[in-house]
């Protein structure tokens, strides 16, 4: 099963909730609440995924938290933010393997 680390930002009430994820560029999603902004994730993953793919372009390799934590572009964010481990929805996660 692949999944990805996504950092949550939570705004406020009066912001949407941001969710994107250091290991995969320009991958995003949103809600207007914490859960739904989770709830939208994986699709998002697997869209990211699905371009990749008719791109041509290999899905990137997962990290821990661990590696994230030490990574000085994404140390911070996941010092000061939610993480979630989002998983990749079949089909895409067969393909990927």
């Amino acid at each position: 099963m692949t999944h990805y680390l996504a950092i949550v930002e939570d705004a406020g009430p009066d912001r949407a909730v941001g969710v994107w994820f250091p290991d995969l560029p320009g991958c995003f999603s949103a809600g207007d609440s914490m859960d739904e902004a989770l709830v939208n994730a994986p699709e998002a993953v697997l869209l990211h995924a699905e371009a990749l793919e008719r791109a041509g372009r290999p899905l990137p390799q997962a990290r821990t938290l661990s590696e994230l934590k030490v990574d000085p572009v994404f140390a911070e964010d996941v010092r000061g933010n939610l993480i979630a481990v989002v998983r990749l929805p079949e089909p895409a996660a067969t393909a990927a393997e």
